[in-house]
């Protein structure tokens, strides 16, 4: 063992202590961190401030970071810049403005990507400037809560095939406030209801605010599925809240994780968080 490691929720996470992301790991080093990942779905590094560059080469251990949706105004880049402060003025956003706006999503549950076809192996978030108080981000594991299932309940899930949309979760928030162009930059996408680990076999539910509807199903009835499921799967106890400090970094397994962002008062406070997403492996995401 190269780091000590320790447990953040008693269903997922682990702080790995004594690992600076900032720093290039040996092989050794990473395939711990790798194992760590597949297991426990959820590693924090606590450290000092890591740099876009620093970032992005962690990132790559995992593999290459995907192109980030342009749907928030920042896109276009590997990173996905969440935050309240304009970058080429330094100043407050409105809460108006369109990037604010479509931020504002990210309080609702959600996998990151599941709206592309390749889905997302993991997320990368960097804390960078946080805020004194809010802010939090919150996770539940989909993999904790398809162990909760009653065996007779799996067997009715198994199968199933959800679509995934950007423009359906977008829409919750503000109708039309993609374009079309953006909406046809990232059409809809279909997972399996139940997916499993290519690793470790281990199964998990795969729900979050893009999926939009269950084929094969009435869509309100489908609806009803999935916030019934989302319900129980996100329950109070189930949730790990991190309160961020700077230099503050998560990897997360969005095949099975799901997180939310909490409010903050973004008109008082500057707030600067840094997100690589790297994409799933098609076969991830097979349909079974």
């Amino acid at each position: 063992m190269y780091f000590e490691l320790r447990p953040l929720h008693p269903n997922f996470g682990l702080e790995i202590v004594g690992a600076d992301v900032t720093q290039p790991f040996t092989e050794a080093q990473f395939e711990e961190i790798r194992e760590a990942f597949e297991t426990h779905s959820l590693l924090l590094f606590r450290g000092p401030a890591i740099t876009d560059e620093q970032q992005f080469a962690f990132s790559a251990r995992f593999g290459t970071p995907q192109i980030s949706f342009s749907g928030n105004q920042t896109g276009g880049t590997h990173f996905s810049r969440q935050s309240n402060i304009d970058p080429e003025t330094g100043e407050l956003l409105p809460l108006d403005h369109k990037q604010m706006v479509y931020q504002s999503g990210n309080v609702m549950w959600h996998s990151d990507s599941s709206y592309r076809e390749s889905g997302s192996l993991c997320s990368i978030l960097s804390a960078r400037e946080v805020t004194p108080e809010g802010g939090h981000t919150e996770f539940v594991s989909q993999r904790a809560a398809w162990d909760t299932l009653p065996a007779a309940r799996r067997k009715t899930l198994e199968g199933r095939v959800a679509v995934h949309s950007i423009v359906h979760s977008r829409n919750l928030i503000a109708p039309n406030l993609l374009t079309k162009e953006q909406e046809r930059e990232i059409p809809a996408a279909r997972h399996p209801l139940v997916k499993i680990n290519p690793v470790n076999r281990r199964k998990s539910l795969f729900l979050g605010a893009h999926a939009s509807h269950i084929e094969d199903m009435p869509v309100a009835e489908g609806r009803a599925l999935l916030k019934a499921l989302l319900s129980e799967a996100t329950q109070e106890r189930n949730i790990y809240s991190h309160r961020w400090e700077t230099g503050d970094v998560i990897v997360w397994d969005n095949r099975c994780m799901l997180h939310r962002a909490t409010p903050f008062d973004a008109t008082r406070h500057r707030r600067l968080l840094q997100r690589t997403t790297v994409p799933g492996e098609l076969s991830d995401h097979a349909i079974l």
